[in-house]
């Protein structure tokens, strides 16, 4: 083989280990890890799974603490898997679950939640935080309004909290409880869309509204 043939293929050889490289990193990237800190619906699945096959005895709450760190770990000493306490691609195939990067309720969409929850119903029963919370998950999920958390909250005119200022005020402790529980599917609104109070309304289209329920002073509406 001459000189410059050997050449040619040493460089197609480095292109291609580049390459592999670079796919190899772009994977890693886009996995899923769900960790201490992590929350939403699919923690909560790991959580009873877990549970269910008695490797975990805490609160099944969404929330990915010290003991389900402890419980993951158990379960990959168990199952032959890297011992890290963190749910990626392996302990989650493992355990049956198949995620995406895509659709894994992040902290930021708790926190946002949660502190839209506290501005819209500081003061009103958990069960009307909860649904104030499921209103905008029922928003994302019809296609006349936005099709994400942020895009429902911030879309002009939607919360007053956002005008008044309430909206940037501390967060209650109760709001993230109840963003993590709307999260997780509980919808006390019945699948409402709208809510008001009528002590405070001034648009005559808002009661025009089908009434669902009333929870506290907030009337939800579809």
């Amino acid at each position: 083989m001459s000189r410059s043939r050997k050449k040619l293929c040493a460089a197609l050889a480095v292109l291609f280990a580049v390459n592999v490289l670079f796919i190899c990193l772009a994977q890693h990237a886009d996995a899923v890890t769900y960790q201490k800190g992590s929350t939403g619906s699919t923690v909560t699945t790991i959580q009873e799974k877990l549970s269910r096959w008695g490797y975990y005895s805490g609160k099944v709450d969404g929330v990915y603490g010290s003991k389900t760190v402890e419980a993951v770990k158990y379960f990959q000493r168990k199952n032959g898997l890297a011992v890290d306490g963190r749910c990626g691609p392996k302990t989650l195939a493992a355990l049956g679950i198949n995620v995406s990067a895509t659709n894994q309720s992040t902290s930021g969409d708790v926190d946002l939640l949660a502190r839209l929850i506290s501005a819209e119903a500081r003061g009103e029963p958990y069960a009307g935080q909860v649904a104030v919370g499921a209103v905008v998950l029922n928003r994302v999920e019809n296609p006349a309004f936005p099709g994400t958390i942020s895009g429902v909250i911030y879309q002009a005119g939607a919360f007053s909290c956002l005008n008044d200022g309430q909206f940037w005020k501390p967060v209650a402790d109760s709001a993230y409880k109840a963003a993590r529980e709307a999260l997780n599917g509980a919808d006390p609104s019945g699948g409402a869309l709208y809510y008001f109070n009528p002590a405070t309304a001034t648009s005559k289209w808002i009661w025009s509204r089908p009434l669902i329920t009333v929870i506290g002073r907030h009337r939800f509406c579809a």
